[in-house]
């Protein structure tokens, strides 16, 4: 709860005053915290440092596993101690929960729970002492969420009414939809953007504070044949908003970066608060960035922590320029660096030193620790994905029987789909798994599209199924796909006799007999052809997804995924029942509920990794192309994103980090042909990276390691040529 732009002018008496002086909560001062001493007690000197830093503007420069959130908050609960009101405090967070969690700890420092021997003493006043807080006087939130407020307050300043509405993402989408269509872009007879793509160009316009024509040229440069339009229609959507009185979430930071502009508003707006701080800084984008520098322009007050090493979100707008160029915003700045980390094995820290040491800009530290031992970082080459499967399931079934929980290991991956063959496979052995980012496999649109045909002609009287796959095809609206269900039921199923003699919509003449053929195809399913029949869906269908989709190509290869994983199943029922017969919730679902103890494997993006860690971490196919994404390689920029994003799927390891790429990628499934590309491992391990990790080979037999015995040289191509030249030098 927040106060009104009056109440914040009341005085305040500080948590950690002496003697009887009370909070503005009531609570004498004695039932607080014991002062600075205990708030700092066990923080490190590099921690101390931070959290005492005075009033200039500060940089805390935090590694991965340095106590980046235990810093934050010890230092907006010594201000608070110090005597700063709560009430002009501003905490900015990139999500409500880490929001939450950092207000949870500052109340924690401030009113740490009593003693036992305290509660025994005086159990009334302990008691009471625990439901104090001081964290629901501080302004904290999300970006949008603290934008909110203030425009509600001043709002009227900038002729905005305090009733306006939010529009979230999905309602952006929609009114994007109605200009796009009422603007006649959204004819059938050309491929314009679609509404999710279209405000995600616009997203990245406003909050990159980049033109138009650039955002395209870097960004979507499939869609610079549509600037004009793209234009039109982000001229009209603008007016809408401001005719309806509704902002969306772009407009919230605009609207916000307005109000701290305007001469009159603007000190009515930063004048509230004496203390800006600033979590996760390198995700921050220009806008955001711009906003610290409006609410305290001489950086007094401010603080920001972040990592550059882990600035990965560009596709948000996010720019790693913000913290690499704190001291041009703030002169005055001063920064320090955390680098005691308490996560990781020393091993583990020197390979990912290694690794981001590359990196042709950074800031400068060396993450130690305390720790003992550990075991180097292991590098896997494996002939193929389906080696690298194994040897992966391998390690995890391994570090399970020594006794490291399913659910503190993770397999962490650049794309969604490239987890898609060892999900099938964990499905197969009944290992549980969960999985985070993005869409799971079997829930994208087009992967839905594909199986839907394998669904209806499996079963006629399928009626979702129907409606889907007849809903792909241009012309055919749901009263038409319902009545052509109907004729179907009543045929008996029989696809060629129920629709064979349909008239189609003239959008729909072309492409209705060689769909009728097909399903007429998948109907007559013959033993052993499954691969077949997806391909032939897959043949059909990528026209018209093209068509459907944005971002055609990407799509094909997780329809090729599908392809290649149909040659693992016996029968079509088969994998219809295991993969998609009704899309699951979580993609755990596919290998059925948890056994007793609950414990379930995790895997993840790299993206969603963030902030998380394990045990024993498997980044799997880091090949170039992956990792780095062939989709990520235009420019030096974002070569050097990936190179971060490498770094952080590397440092979410606390004990075991095993790093695996196949050598092999078939461009079908193995054992019907044997075409295929050869993948050379990620740029990123470079001759200064590669002594820090244990290089080894997948067992094809077993799945396991191997490495030369000692005082043993393995047999490798030069050593064979070498042996042959023997024979005439």
């Amino acid at each position: 709860m927040f106060v009104s732009h009056i109440a914040y002018r009341l005085p305040y008496v500080p948590v950690g005053s002496l003697g009887a002086s009370m909070t503005d909560d009531g609570i004498p001062a004695n039932e607080c915290a014991d002062g600075a001493a205990a708030i700092l007690g066990r923080l490190n000197p590099q921690q101390r440092a931070a959290v005492t830093h005075e009033d200039g503007p500060l940089l805390i420069v935090a590694g991965a596993g340095t106590g980046k959130t235990t810093t934050l908050a010890h230092r907006v609960a010594y201000l608070i101690e110090q005597g700063a009101d709560p009430r002009r405090v501003l905490l900015l967070t990139f999500t409500r929960r880490a929001a939450a969690e950092m207000m949870r700890r500052v109340d924690a420092l401030l009113f740490p729970p009593p003693s036992f021997e305290s509660r025994e003493a005086s159990p009334t006043t302990a008691n009471t002492a625990t439901t104090r807080h001081v964290s629901g006087h501080l302004w904290g939130g999300t970006f949008h969420a603290v934008a909110s407020r203030l425009l509600r307050i001043h709002g009227r300043d900038l002729g905005l009414q305090p009733d306006f509405t939010i529009l979230d993402r999905a309602d952006a989408e929609d009114l994007m939809h109605v200009c796009r269509t009422e603007l006649g872009l959204s004819s059938k007879h050309r491929r314009f953007p679609q509404k999710s793509t279209c405000l995600d160009i616009y997203s990245r316009c406003v909050n990159a504070r980049t033109p138009l024509g650039e955002v395209l040229a870097t960004a979507f440069p499939w869609c610079r044949d549509d600037e004009d339009d793209l234009k039109r229609l982000f001229t009209d959507y603008t007016e809408r908003k401001e005719s309806q009185q509704v902002l969306d979430y772009d407009d919230l930071l605009l609207f916000w970066a307005a109000l701290l502009r305007d001469p009159t508003a603007g000190p009515r707006v930063y004048d509230r608060f004496d203390h800006v701080l600033v979590d996760e800084y390198q995700d921050t984008n220009s806008l955001q960035a711009e906003i610290v520098s409006l609410l305290r322009p001489d950086g007094t007050g401010v603080t920001a922590v972040g990592d550059d090493a882990q600035a990965i979100y560009s596709f948000r707008s996010a720019t790693v320029r913000n913290i690499l160029d704190f001291e041009v915003a703030f002169p005055d700045a001063t920064v320090l660096v955390l680098e005691r980390n308490y996560r990781s094995t020393q091993p583990i820290l020197d390979a990912t030193n290694a690794i981001i040491g590359e990196a042709s800009e950074r800031r400068d530290k060396a993450l130690f620790t305390d720790r003992e031992g550990g075991a180097r970082p292991v590098v896997a080459s494996c002939r193929d994905e389906v080696e690298q499967t194994e040897y992966v399931i391998g390690r995890i079934l391994e570090h399970r029987e020594r006794g490291t929980l399913l659910r503190e290991q993770a397999v962490l991956f650049r794309a969604a789909h490239h987890s898609a063959a060892l999900e099938i496979e964990l499905s197969r052995r009944n290992i549980p798994f969960f999985k985070y980012g993005g869409l799971k496999f079997v829930e994208m649109a087009h992967v839905k599209d594909l199986l839907a045909y394998l669904r209806l002609a499996a079963n006629p009287r399928d009626q979702v199924a129907g409606m889907r796959v007849l809903g792909l095809l241009p012309g055919i609206g749901p009263k038409t796909a319902s009545d052509l269900m109907t004729v179907l039921a009543q045929a008996g199923g029989d696809f060629e006799r129920a629709w064979l003699g349909f008239k189609p919509p003239e959008a729909t003449r072309g492409a209705w007999p060689g769909f009728v053929t097909l399903m007429r195809g998948l109907a007559a399913e013959e033993p052993g052809a499954l691969p077949s029949q997806v391909h032939a869906v897959r043949t059909y269908y990528t026209p018209l997804l093209a068509m459907r989709y944005d971002n055609a190509e990407s799509r094909v290869r997780d329809l090729e995924q599908i392809e290649n994983l149909a040659s693992r199943y016996p029968s079509r029922d088969r994998l219809l029942a295991e993969l998609a017969l009704d899309p699951p919730a979580y993609t755990q679902d596919l290998a059925g509920p948890p056994y007793l103890d609950e414990d379930y494997l995790i895997l993840s993006t790299i993206h969603s990794a963030k902030g998380l860690e394990w045990d024993a971490v498997y980044v799997i196919h880091a090949a170039d192309g992956n990792i780095p994404s062939d989709m990520a390689t235009g420019s030096a920029e974002e070569i050097e994103e990936e190179r971060r994003l490498f770094y952080v799927a590397c440092t979410r390891a606390r004990d075991d980090l095993y790093i695996t790429w196949p050598f092999r990628y078939y461009t079908q499934p193995f054992g019907r042909a044997d075409t295929h590309g050869l993948a050379q491992r990620t740029r990123f391990i470079t001759p200064a990276v590669a002594p820090l990790l244990r290089e080894v080979q997948a067992s094809p037999e077993t799945g396991g390691d191997v490495t030369a015995a000692p005082g043993h040289r393995r047999a490798t191509t030069a050593s064979v040529r070498a042996g042959v030249k023997a024979m005439w030098e």
